[in-house]
């Protein structure tokens, strides 16, 4: 099957999106639908750029996670504050699908670009809104990030060694998930739109996806009146689970949360004897006994290799990966086959790898069309798609509202 890398012919060619969030999960929302051939215009201030433009590692002065987030992203700028700069924006929406946002709610009413003048302008326009705690409530105003929902949602609470702090995670886990909540929330809307002929406004608060995302903890608490304690790398619900390491000072993951994998772990180790136990035959009654299941898999794998614990675990049917740093992944022969890192030619660094869309369609595959572009590289070209002469741009630039 030969799949096509022709962006005219992305699942979502014709689509267009304007991007007009910052940090993250806005930001990597409006990538995800890039990625599958949407045409997204980042919107960013003209004197205070998409603050990820500075987060993180760079080369030679210039920063690598814009890169990947900026991808398939052309870059203009418009001071939205600014009378000419909210007509920019008027503009931009008219003739867009889709416009994603993440000022604290109440910002777009005061510059007088609310859902009411943007549907005005263009009926069929989705608006999401994407915010920390959400438009509504008491906490609607508060700066929200990712680490505030990674705090909120449980997860912090539920996560870290039993005996240590809530730990939170060294990267946006709560805007990565709020970004694909936030792509899936759009798709449904457009298609509502297909149905109604209007479009409608998203309102998604971070703290919420990710509370989605860990389980039963609300139901448990309404049912049972108990918590989720803090585990480590065990699990409440089956044993082994574990993080175990080789001879060789690698490390590897181990999971039975199937009974029939528990008990291949157990043969493979040497230790068929467990299987007998009565508490062998249930997932959480084997986390009870977590120590003496962890002493017989980690001191087997602690004799071994990575390479020989791996093999040996695949030959048995059992479920184990080695824990791999960013050097492992792009050496990986499973990420080669999926095709899940992609070299594209930047013009500022030159090639440069980075992980590509998050899935594959038979028909169409999504595409990296260009990285992280600079701050309005493309202000001149998209203003003049919406029929601003060149003179009219110099004035927007003397005011400073582009």
């Amino acid at each position: 099957m030969t799949v096509s890398r022709d962006p005219a012919a992305g699942a979502l060619s014709g689509l267009r999106v304007v991007d007009a969030s910052t940090l993250f999960a806005g930001p990597m929302a409006a990538m995800h639908l890039g990625d599958m051939g949407a045409d997204v215009v980042k919107v960013e201030h003209p004197a205070r750029p998409d603050p990820s433009r500075s987060h993180g590692a760079a080369k030679e002065g210039v920063n690598l996670w814009w890169k990947t987030l900026g991808r398939n992203k052309r870059t203009v700028t418009a001071n939205l504050g600014s009378e000419g700069g909210r007509e920019v924006f008027l503009a931009l929406a008219e003739h867009a699908d889709v416009v994603i946002e993440n000022f604290r709610p109440g910002t777009l009413e005061r510059w007088g670009l609310g859902y009411e003048e943007l549907s005005a302008r263009n009926p069929r326009l989705v608006l999401a809104r994407v915010s920390g705690f959400g438009q509504v409530g008491p906490y609607r105003t508060r700066p929200g990030f990712g680490t505030l929902a990674e705090a909120m949602s449980g997860f912090a609470a539920m996560t870290g060694e039993p005996d240590g702090p809530p730990t939170l995670p060294p990267f946006g886990l709560a805007d990565g998930v709020a970004s694909l909540a936030t792509a899936f929330a759009v798709m449904v809307a457009l298609q509502a739109r297909e149905r109604t002929g209007q479009g409608q406004v998203v309102d998604m608060a971070i703290i919420e996806p990710i509370l989605a995302m860990l389980g039963p903890q609300i139901t448990r608490w309404d049912q049972l009146g108990t918590v989720q304690p803090r585990t480590g790398n065990r699990s409440a619900n089956n044993a082994p689970r574990n993080t175990y390491r080789t001879r060789d000072g690698q490390w590897v993951a181990v999971s039975t949360s199937a009974q029939s994998i528990a008990e291949r772990v157990m043969r493979l180790v040497g230790r068929p004897e467990l299987i007998d136990e009565p508490w062998f035959a249930r997932g959480a009654d084997r986390a009870a006994h977590a120590d003496v299941l962890d002493d017989a898999v980690g001191g087997w794998i602690a004799e071994r290799s990575r390479d020989e614990v791996v093999a040996a675990f695949e030959e048995a049917q059992a479920a184990v990966a080695p824990i791999y740093d960013a050097q492992d992944i792009v050496a990986d022969p499973q990420f080669q086959a999926l095709g899940t890192l992609h070299e594209i030619e930047d013009p500022e660094l030159g090639p440069m790898l980075m992980q590509g869309p998050l899935f594959r369609l038979s028909g169409a595959d999504g595409v990296i069309r260009f990285t992280g572009r600079p701050h309005g590289a493309d202000t001149e070209s998209v203003l003049e798609e919406l029929g601003y002469t060149a003179e009219r741009v110099a004035a927007l630039r003397e005011e400073g509202a582009v």
